[in-house]
Parts: structure tokens; sequence; C-alpha cells
């Protein structure tokens, strides 16, 4: 059985990916198996950048297939940010409750129909020889005046889904899965990698 690496050593992300590509008859496989790999740096400016350098990055490092994703909130009224600084929107020492209490500064007083706002999440898959493929997921909602629920991370206590009538954190995964930007750019990915995968696989 062939593997993919996924730049994560998120245990659950490599669950998930392992659940969508088992019909291909691939193992995914996670960072943790390549410590020599370390941090990688995301210096890019645009969540496209950042996905493509983490992809390109752990497809050279290892000689397989890579996938990476990068994501993060764009809210109108902050104009888009805090965009690809999301998980570090509060500083060096950043944590999610942190980024969470400087957002609800940042918007106070703002009413509720300025407080629009997205979760945006690009994809990418990459060869060692520089095929690539890239995929994009939105999930339009605003920004709550109050933190709510105990499910979900980041940013997801101040999320609210107007559609749903209520925030990311109050949702199951299931349900967060079908609405979520993650999830729509991962089944967006899923549609093109029989194609890519040929491509990929080409060569050998």
């Amino acid at each position: 059985m062939e593997s993919v690496v996924l730049a994560t050593r998120n245990k659950g992300k490599i669950a998930e990916f392992n659940e969508l590509l088992k019909d291909f008859g691939l193992r995914v496989i996670g960072l943790d198996e390549f410590p020599e790999i370390g941090e990688i740096p995301e210096p890019g400016e645009t969540f496209l950048e950042n996905s493509i350098i983490k992809a390109q990055t752990v497809a050279n490092a290892t000689g397989l297939v890579a996938v990476a994703d990068d994501s993060g909130l764009e809210v109108d009224h902050l104009g888009g940010a805090p965009g690809v600084y999301s998980a570090r929107y509060s500083g060096e020492d950043a944590t999610p409750a942190k980024n969470n209490e400087k957002l609800l500064r940042e918007l106070d007083g703002v009413s509720e129909k300025e407080r629009s706002a997205r979760f945006v999440c690009v994809m990418v898959a990459a060869t060692p020889d520089n095929i690539r493929i890239q995929s994009r997921g939105e999930w339009e909602g605003r920004i709550a005046f109050e933190l709510t629920g105990r499910e979900g991370f980041g940013y997801d206590p101040l999320f609210f889904d107007p559609e749903l009538g209520c925030v990311a954190a109050e949702m199951s995964r299931e349900t967060k899965n079908s609405r979520s930007h993650r999830g729509k750019a991962l089944r967006a990915l899923m549609e093109q990698w029989p194609a890519f995968w040929e491509k990929a696989t080409a060569k050998k």
C-alpha cells in the first residue's frame, strides 16, 4: 500500500484523510513519522502560498505525495484580518483564548450586520516533481458578541452560522464537517484526486 503524507501532526486530521483515501488504496501518514522535518515556516501572504510551501516542502523532503492546508478567519469589518495570521493574531504567545479576546475587543461596539466573516481553507496536494492540485472552501457567517459552546477549537465559540442559528462550537463534529470550510476544500480536492494520482504515479 502506497503512502501519502499529510503535513500535520493532528491525529484527527490524519484519521479523516485515511477514511477518504482508503478507497484509492492509500495510507495516510503524518509528520510525526518524519521528525527530521521539524516546523515548516509559513511566510506566505495568502492561504494558497502557505499551503504550497508546506505541501511542496514535505513532498521534497519525503519523496512522497504530500497534502497540506492553510486556513483562517476573515472578518470584513477588519479588512480581512486576522486572515493568514489567525493562529497568532494576539502575538507570539498567542492562544485561542487570547485570539478570541482580541477579536471581541476589535469589534467592540460594531453592530451585528457589520460583523460578517468567513472561515477560509486552501488545500494543496503536491508531488516531489512539482505536480500540484489545489482547492478552496469557505464558510460564511458572522462574529458573535460572546463566547458560546464547548466543541471545536480556535474561533469556533465566536463564529455564528446564521442558517443553523448557532456558533461552530455548539455543533456536532458531523454537522460542522458538512458545513465547514475545511470539509468543502477536502471534498473539492477529492474530486480532483483520481486524475492527480494518475499523473503522480505515471513515471513510476
